[in-house]
């Protein structure tokens, strides 16, 4: 027992017993924060950004634009106010969440600003400069003023009822393409499903993390799958049922899918149970077809789908989806490079749906694969946090945002593609939209409040193992 006891002390400071020894130890250990990573990241994100401005002014007009200095000088400005806000808000939050996050908004700058030469009279660049303003500062207040992600959950059924409420707000006002998805006051529009979208998330977070055991163990078995009891199913299904009704309502059949692979992924990880994926997707494929025939709106989406080309055939020109796929194939490998291409003949969701084609004519496959990796890497460093948390609403949480960014991408994507039917959504930070733009802006400053709490939890973790 003496031997052990010296040992201890040995494996302390000297002159000290070791728990007093490592109690001192551990401040002696050096914690990465890789806040200094950030800031050579955001830098160079603003300088690919203001790169790609002036290569459109060149390539348009052979001069630098006039705006080129103010548009660096706007967006660097914004970048390192976030990147501050991290450094001593977040110190131990993801090095790439914020930098990929500059990245992609810069590029969606760009690309807007380059339209607009093709748009007489258009000026969506500075109105998407000024949402990119507002989408910032709400980062910089949320990282700022929400110390712990788990405060959210004391407020799960505000959220729901905010969620609703925002969702049926629409179908009081004017449909704008055949959908009923804006609240429009005079030349001010704002979409309320985009901050929807992460008052579910909250929701079924806190409700699956209380419920989770419940619904992995009750209930009965059916062949292979094991369901829940409906006591505790029950809440979650309606609420979820409500809210895809609704924008089922309105038309906005994107969001309801993006809604529907919320609920079934956010699912699948509270249970453990592969069993609810095989159940989405039945369920997925006959929603589709049952609001494919029999909805006007979407039934035209799918016809044009099918055949992309049928409007040139009986000589009404180009339809949207073929403009698209003729931008993605001149594009080819390299692209025709910025400015040059003619991706604006898709008319007037150039800007919003149809903005991927834009990158991939003028980026070329080469420029497009770099976006979608942008976007792997910023849904992988999402999961990585929430898989590093220990608490069950946070991993739920981060899971489920980072979902909705990926969900969103794997929409647009497959429909200016032409892999599945158009769903008229917002291209994460790439497309013109304010209310797209806040929305994401808000989820990255959530998740980098959820991954300061893993990694400083980590590392921590690492510094008590390294100092014993």
């Amino acid at each position: 027992m003496t031997g052990t006891t010296g040992s201890a002390g040995a494996a302390g400071a000297p002159g000290s017993s070791g728990t007093a020894g490592t109690a001192s130890a551990v401040p002696a250990v050096r914690v990465p924060k890789r806040r200094g990573t950030e800031l050579a990241l955001i830098v160079l994100a603003v300088l690919f950004s203001v790169y790609g401005y002036c290569d459109v002014g060149l390539a348009k007009n052979g001069s630098v634009p006039p705006g080129a200095a103010g548009y660096g000088a706007g967006l660097g400005v914004l970048a390192l106010l976030a990147h501050f806000a991290v450094r001593f808000r977040a110190p131990y939050a993801d090095p790439l969440l914020l930098p990929i996050a500059v990245l992609l908004n810069g590029l969606g700058l760009v690309l807007i600003y380059r339209l607009d030469l093709e748009t007489e009279g258009s000026e969506a660049a500075p109105t998407q400069l000024v949402w990119s303003t507002l989408g910032v500062g709400l980062f910089i207040l949320f990282v700022v003023f929400l110390r712990d992600h788990r405060v959210l959950q004391r407020y799960a059924y505000l959220s729901v009822v905010s969620a609703l409420i925002l969702m049926i707000l629409p179908i009081f006002f004017p449909a704008v393409n055949g959908a009923r998805i804006w609240i429009q006051i005079g030349s001010f529009s704002i979409q309320p499903g985009e901050f929807a979208k992460i008052l579910l998330a909250i929701f079924f977070a806190s409700y699956l993390a209380a419920n989770r055991n419940a619904l992995r163990y009750t209930g009965k078995k059916v062949w292979r799958f094991q369901f829940p009891t409906m006591r505790v199913f029950a809440p979650i299904l309606v609420i979820w049922l409500l809210s895809v009704g609704v924008l089922v309502l309105e038309t906005d059949l994107g969001t309801s899918l993006l809604f529907f692979g919320l609920f079934i992924v956010m699912l699948y990880v509270a249970t453990g149970r592969g069993s609810w994926i095989a159940i989405g997707l039945v369920l997925a494929a006959v929603g589709a077809v049952l609001v494919g025939s029999f909805e006007p709106h979407v039934h035209s989406r799918v016809e044009d789908w099918l055949n992309p080309f049928a409007s040139i055939d009986a000589g009404q020109g180009a339809s949207q989806l073929a403009q698209s796929l003729f931008a993605f194939a001149w594009g080819g490998m390299l692209g025709t490079g910025l400015g040059m291409g003619h991706s604006i003949l898709i008319g007037f969701a150039a800007k919003s749906d149809f903005i991927l084609a834009t990158a991939g004519e003028e980026l070329g496959l080469v420029g497009l694969t770099a976006i979608f990796l942008l976007y792997a890497l910023l849904v992988e460093r999402g999961y990585r946090a929430g898989l590093a948390l220990r608490d069950p609403f946070g991993r739920l949480l981060a899971i489920g945002l980072a979902s909705i960014v990926a969900l969103q991408v794997f929409v647009i994507a497959g429909g200016v593609m032409g892999l599945i039917p158009l769903t008229g959504m917002a291209m994460p930070f790439l497309a013109q939209g304010g209310s797209s733009l806040v929305t994401n802006w808000i989820i990255i400053a959530i998740l980098v409040r959820i991954s300061d709490s893993a990694r400083g939890a980590l590392l921590t973790e690492d510094a008590m193992e390294a100092a014993k």
